[in-house]
């Protein structure tokens, strides 16, 4: 079993996919447009070029995403993900790039339970949590 988080966008999900493959330095893998899908006749014709279903794979992780059709997006509530890192320094960089144009919620510090650890929410909507855990 593997547990994947799927982000829903309002329209920008192209776009915060390419920041995040920027970001996390992963690869796209698939890009599916509402255009030419059988979902086209559902969703008015300025929504047809939006990103139907795409995912991002950084290593052996998986982010998904879509455009949610309109009168469907909802701004994420109650959930955050979390990116969990043991090198601090790559913890700072991926916090920095995260929060460009988006709203710190914690700055990235040191806490009780680990060396590096930061919360907010990225340009996108999307709420973050990058972890370093302290050593052992």
């Amino acid at each position: 079993m593997k547990l994947i988080p799927y982000l829903n966008f309002d329209g920008d999900c192209e776009a915060a996919f390419k920041f995040y493959e920027q970001v996390f330095g992963g690869k796209l893998c698939d890009k599916m447009l509402y255009k030419g899908s059988p979902m086209e006749a559902d969703v008015p014709p300025e929504w047809h070029d939006k990103i139907m279903h795409t995912h991002l794979q950084v290593g052996d992780q998986t982010l998904m995403g879509s455009d949610a059709p309109p009168d469907y997006f909802k701004e994420p509530q109650g959930t955050e993900i979390t990116i969990q890192i043991e090198d601090p320094e790559k913890a700072e960089q991926i916090f920095r790039a995260l929060a460009e144009n988006g709203t710190v919620k914690m700055d990235i510090q040191e806490t009780f339970w680990a060396t590096r650890f930061g919360m907010l929410t990225d340009q996108f909507g999307i709420p973050w949590m990058v972890n370093c855990d302290k050593a052992a």
